[in-house]
């Protein structure tokens, strides 16, 4: 295997998730429906769903994937979803489950907090893990979950004291912050949420969507021991 092995990025978006495994040790290739100009690396625009299907049915011989990551849309499971209704996407999170369980592959599927992912481990070998920027010593308040081939450890909530950002919905008044929407946001909030976030190449909406690289580094060092082959014996006793 390469020194760098390679990772598939599917709904990639603007490469939040992908500069973690960048930072982490992975080559990474970028999948989205819609064109991401500002993509930090390798981008293919296509249906992610589709190429995810054509894996599973034939990789075919020129596949060097070491592992897959997706993070479908989740407006369904958003905290604003109960305001603004149900858009479909939420098909999407079941159907690349059921892809990936099909995999020998590893793999990581992102999702928000209220999604329908497994929360710790089950009987079927899967693994579920929820991060936070303040995991991170990062000023963002932005839970995310991860359900993973592979087991992860699990972390809490580091302090929240200053002024943080967080998602829109979160409701804790003890907490100085303000929204970490974008959209939301006054003069000069955009560069403060990249700040805080650990991001400096996306704009409002991209950064609206993400996730902070740290989270997906952290994990990458799990991802990078499953999918590195144990060394021959004999240089395991040299």
């Amino acid at each position: 295997m390469n020194a760098r092995p390679r990772i598939l990025d599917l709904f990639c978006g603007a490469g939040g998730a992908a500069m973690g495994y960048y930072r982490a040790g992975f080559d990474v290739v970028g999948v989205d429906i819609k064109p991401q100009p500002r993509y930090p690396f390798e981008f293919v625009q296509a249906d992610a769903l589709d190429v995810l299907h054509e894996v599973v049915l034939w990789p075919g011989p020129g596949f060097d994937y070491a592992a897959i990551h997706a993070s479908p849309p989740c407006h369904d499971w958003s905290p604003l979803a109960s305001v603004t209704g149900s858009d479909g996407t939420g098909e999407l999170l079941g159907r690349t489950l059921d892809h990936l369980s099909h995999l020998a592959l590893p793999w990581v599927v992102e999702n928000t907090s209220r999604a329908p992912l497994t929360p710790t481990s089950d009987l079927f070998g899967r693994h579920g893990t929820m991060l936070c920027g303040t995991m991170f010593g990062l000023k963002v308040i932005r839970h995310r979950l991860f359900e993973t081939s592979f087991p992860v450890p699990s972390m809490t909530c580091g302090s929240h004291v200053g002024e943080f950002y967080a998602p829109a919905g979160h409701g804790d008044p003890n907490w100085k912050r303000r929204e970490a929407n974008p959209h939301l946001s006054g003069p000069g909030y955009a560069d403060r949420c990249r700040e805080a976030m650990g991001i400096e190449w996306m704009n409002r909406d991209e950064l609206a969507q993400a996730i902070p690289p740290a989270y997906t580094e952290w994990l990458g060092a799990f991802l990078r021991a499953s999918v590195t082959p144990s060394p021959p014996l004999e240089e395991a006793e040299a």
